[in-house]
């Protein structure tokens, strides 16, 4: 069921065409299809192959960013849909989300807030290329739950644990938690910079940050 429009809206992640993944999203909700379906079974199998040919040096920068680009063509269309039909939803906590600087990684990060966001969570996007005064500000400010750091490269990882000894000091830590994510990101760095967990993928980033809610 629907098979052909899902397969559509993967291909216009991977062509990184937004006008054709906004056009598939308002298809999506005139036929009825729920908003998180249609980025599960759909999209996401678009930003999946994307990846998986940027780990493997088959795809480059422009192409992550154009794939970034249509993703988030398609969740400003869904977005809308998903309030709608989850409006009476209990609200899990608020997300401080960024990329952290010199890093420009952003379709990893944007697809955590997606989803994140239609799992009950208030999510508070920075950005990427976000210095840790900023992001450590933010999380302060809007009294936080989480901080979400998103990192592509190895160089810039550290940043994560910049953004964790800030919190230090400013002793948020332990009541805000710290989540972590991309590619060079592993448990033993995890250990090392004493985060509260890490996922590989969106999906994986939902069920952690629930259970540092206590909601999992």
């Amino acid at each position: 069921m629907h098979t052909e429009l899902f397969q559509a809206m993967a291909q216009s992640i991977i062509d990184g065409d937004p006008d054709a993944a906004a056009q598939l999203a308002e298809e999506a909700i005139e036929k009825g299809i729920d908003p998180l379906t249609a980025i599960n079974q759909g999209y996401v199998l678009g930003v999946n192959f994307v990846g998986d040919q940027f780990s493997c040096g088959n795809a480059f920068l422009p192409e992550l960013v154009m794939a970034g680009e249509a993703m988030k063509a398609a969740v400003a269309i869904l977005e809308p849909e998903m309030q709608r039909r989850g409006s009476s939803r209990q609200m899990l906590g608020k997300v401080v989300l960024a990329t952290v600087q010199g890093d420009i990684h952003e379709i990893g990060k944007s697809l955590v807030g997606t989803m994140l966001s239609a799992a009950g969570f208030q999510v508070f996007d920075l950005g990427v290329d976000v210095a840790v005064p900023k992001i450590v500000g933010k999380a302060r400010e809007v009294d936080a739950d989480i901080v979400a750091l998103s990192a592509l490269l190895t160089t810039t990882m550290v940043r994560q644990r910049d953004v964790i000894e800030a919190l230090d000091d400013l002793g948020l830590r332990p009541k805000v938690k710290v989540m972590v994510g991309g590619a060079p990101v592993t448990s033993e760095w995890v250990a090392e910079i004493g985060a509260d967990g890490y996922s590989e993928d969106a999906i994986g980033a939902v069920e952690i940050a629930k259970r540092l809610v206590g909601a999992g």
